[in-house]
């Protein structure tokens, strides 16, 4: 599973300065063709003028690079208004439980899960994975269990080390394993934050999702 870094101020600098170097880059495009134009026009051959069909052509590409620029202007704002208004609206997020598939960092505490096992399942397992990708502990479930705690206890029943951990619910027909999907996990949302104009929530225990992966919201545990 991959797993996003956490945005930052930097990650947000470097989005807008990326977006102003493109904004400038057209604006200068358009001052360039703008002296262009005028210098032609200032050094005509008086016996050899420029012709209308030609000037007229060329006023027509400078209006053109005139609208790019504004375009460019109106979608920048429009996209920073409405990520704004996203961001406003998920104000109301802050401090609730969201579920969405996602690794933990693990120091200790218990992990509440949701599960979704295959229809046909007659068997079904979860499965907890360290950072490394190794399988830390396999744990059966009821084929109809759709909430699970994990402990924290590994295949051998002692306590796994503080780190990050992946979860997913394997599910079984006899021997053949029908699939195997990520494991949803309930996490408080700590913060939202814009990062290359989607919205990005991070959870108390410092993991980043994107906003969209979100399936599900409740009351914080108390």
């Amino acid at each position: 599973m991959d797993i996003p870094q956490t945005p930052t101020a930097t990650t947000d600098r470097t989005a807008s300065a990326s977006a102003s170097a493109d904004a400038g880059t057209i604006s200068a495009d358009f001052e360039t063709f703008l002296r262009l134009l005028t210098t032609q026009m200032q050094h005509q051959d008086p016996l050899n003028p420029m012709e209308s069909t030609e000037f007229a052509s060329q006023l027509a590409q400078f209006s053109g690079v005139e609208q790019q620029v504004r375009s460019n202007d109106l979608l920048t704002g429009l996209q920073r208004g409405l990520a704004t208004l996203g961001m406003g609206q998920l104000g109301g997020w802050i401090g609730m439980e969201a579920r969405a598939e996602m690794p933990v960092n693990f120091d200790g505490q218990e992990v509440s899960l949701s599960a979704a096992p295959h229809a046909l399942a007659d068997r079904v397992e979860l499965i907890v994975r360290n950072e490394r990708g190794e399988i830390v502990q396999e744990l059966p479930l009821a084929p109809g269990q759709d909430r699970v705690t994990w402990t924290g206890t590994g295949t051998d029943g002692a306590a796994v080390l503080p780190g990050l951990y992946s979860f997913a619910i394997r599910s079984w027909s006899g021997a053949d394993m029908l699939e195997e999907r990520g494991a949803m996990v309930y996490a408080t949302v700590e913060e939202a934050a814009l990062v290359d104009g989607e919205i990005w929530l991070t959870m108390q225990d410092g993991v980043s999702i994107p906003s969209g992966d979100v399936m599900g919201l409740r009351g914080a545990a108390r």
